[in-house]
């Protein structure tokens, strides 16, 4: 069929990629040589310079090998965003070892799947994490536990005032079992030690990403040098007009998520741009960011969008500097698209799309050419994609028909750790299969229909909740939505909309259901509509429809008992 994507390209974008031989460790290494002075992260009052982020990388290297680390050996990171988790993600890529980050809010039994699973033998914790890691140690691999404050990179002042005034009330003031350490007491012991000697090869593991897990437990996509190098300068790519050395990078998206390793940690990196890393999406402090620091990049979730478009006094903060945001890990309403542009006087928000097991950007919309709503855009240089049979992979589906979208690329996975009968169902000739829903158009812009698991049959139709959500967020007063098919005993599902409306406002069921009469088939209008001060989300921000699907069903079955 071609690639008729390549002709929607905005002007310099590749049609292919040519990945360099050196790791993402080794591009550090030049921001380092060329851009020695330039901030390339910055934590509230703290910042590194690239000279001293790459030495501090180097010094976390010869920790490990210190420790009896070797390549290979798999090293946890367990914090939030900060200029630890920087220096700890390149600092285990330079030592050869590999990366698996772990979402700080895991539960014991979800920490200690991810451990064993992926046969971590270190975990670099935060302090008020220590309690936590420490009652799972046991039952665990794990040979080094090292534990880090969040005050361990504040600048002079915040880091004292910090100390004095809010550790205790935080819960960071641990003390640490005899066979644990701290992590700047390893870095100045080990500061002088050789830099252990690693065979670079983009083709060896560099992280196991683990899939958030709301469809089951969740798997470790093992993911190259390769794999991350490419997703990092395909989005680099896609910025036509980004100047190196000067972009800032507003870093709130989780960097234990492949989605904020990506966009924004790696990204940063290869633009030699400064990264402020920011541990959570609190919505003040953002705006204050942002009219502060003046950031030109964010790339985030629809959820963080919606919080500031809704935001009280948003009109007080200048958030005038931001050139391009790129919005991944959900559908993006086209009226939170239209309304983010306008507050922001002509930043950029564009649609993009992915997945754990590709690193995760396959696609995204043109950031200057034409942006198609409800599309999740063209796919990056270097991706092959194509829409093939929900039940024959191997025939391809013609253009504007439905089918499960697949994708080829440097930046997919090399395979699930552990999971071999996995592997067999996921790839196909080549490609991944998504398990997306999706339509191509003449022009090659891709849209997600629905996820093949989240498409309701209701009185016999296929219904997608994606097209409803669209409807909903037109409506002046609504805030938020999801919508979810449910168990009902006549038509085996129901159509259910979850409404979180706008401060101030009131809206009854009927008046929701009167507005989807309006503007939808009838079988789609949903039939229940229940209102909520807010909805569940992963620490991405990702809506979770899941989980009120669950809530649902163990509803029905305790009326039933």
């Amino acid at each position: 069929m071609g690639k008729p994507w390549y002709k929607s390209y905005d002007p310099g974008v590749p049609h292919d990629l040519e990945l360099p031989p050196e790791t993402l460790p080794q591009h550090l290494e030049e921001a380092a040589a060329g851009y020695p002075n330039t901030i390339g992260v910055q934590f509230m009052s703290g910042k590194l310079t690239y000279r001293e982020l790459n030495e501090e990388v180097d010094n976390f290297a010869r920790m490990l090998a210190g420790l009896g680390l070797k390549p290979g050996s798999r090293v946890a990171l367990h914090m939030p965003n900060c200029p630890q988790y920087v220096i700890a993600f390149y600092g285990t890529l330079r030592a050869g070892c590999i990366v698996t980050p772990c979402n700080p809010l895991y539960v014991e039994r979800e920490l200690i799947h991810q451990l064993n699973d992926s046969g971590a033998e270190a975990i670099v914790t935060l302090s008020r994490f220590y309690p936590l890691v420490r009652k799972v140690k046991d039952k665990t691999k794990l040979k080094a536990v090292i534990v880090t404050s969040i005050k361990d990179y504040l600048g002079g002042l915040l880091k004292a005032l910090y100390t004095l005034f809010k550790e205790k009330k935080e819960g960071d003031r641990v003390r640490l079992e005899p066979d644990d350490f701290w992590l700047l007491d390893l870095l100045k012991r080990y500061r002088r030690q050789r830099l252990p000697e690693v065979k670079e090869d983009l083709q060896n593991p560099a992280c196991y990403m683990y899939t958030g897990g709301t469809t089951g437990v969740p798997k470790g996509a093992i993911l190259t040098h390769a794999n991350i190098l490419a997703n990092a300068l395909q989005a680099k790519a896609w910025l036509t007009d980004y100047e190196e050395g000067k972009e800032i990078m507003l870093g709130v998206l989780p960097f234990f998520h492949s989605y904020g390793m990506s966009i924004a940690l790696n990204l940063s990196l290869v633009t030699k741009g400064t990264l402020i890393t920011v541990p959570q999406f609190i919505i003040k402090d953002i705006l204050g960011l942002i009219h502060k620091e003046r950031p030109t990049l964010f790339p985030g979730v629809p959820t963080m969008y919606v919080a500031i478009n809704n935001a009280p006094d948003v009109e007080k903060y200048d958030l005038s500097s931001i050139k391009v945001c790129i919005s991944g890990a959900a559908p993006l309403p086209v009226e939170v698209q239209k309304q983010f542009e306008k507050i922001t006087r002509g930043g950029r928000l564009r649609e993009g799309y992915g997945l754990t097991e590709t690193s995760p950007v396959t696609h995204c919309n043109p950031i200057y050419g034409e942006n198609r709503p409800g599309s999740i855009g063209l796919p990056f240089p270097g991706v092959d994609a194509k829409i093939v049979d929900l039940e024959d992979p191997s025939r391809e589906m013609p253009v504007g028909e439905r089918g499960q979208l697949a994708v080829k690329g440097p930046q997919v996975m090399k395979g699930y750790l552990n999971r071999d009968e996995d592997n067999k169902n996921i790839f196909h000739d080549g490609f991944i299969l998504t398990g997306d829903i999706a339509i191509m158009d003449e022009d090659g812009y891709f849209y997600i229909v629905d996820r093949q698991k989240d498409m309701v049959i209701a009185g016999g139709y296929n219904i997608f909740p994606r097209e409803i959500e669209e409807v909903l967020y037109t409506h002046e007063k609504v805030k938020e939505a999801c919508v979810a098919g449910v168990p009902h005993e006549y038509r085996g599902e129901t159509i259910k909309a979850y409404i979180v409306l706008k401060d101030g406002v009131s809206m009854t069921e009927e008046d929701v259901i009167a507005f989807c009469r309006e503007n939808l088939t009838k079988y789609k209008v949903p039939k229940i509509v229940e209102f909520r001060d807010e909805l569940p989300k992963t620490m991405v921000g990702k809506i979770l429809r899941r989980m009120l699907v669950e809530e649902e069903e163990a509803k029905q079955r305790s009326q039933e008992r």
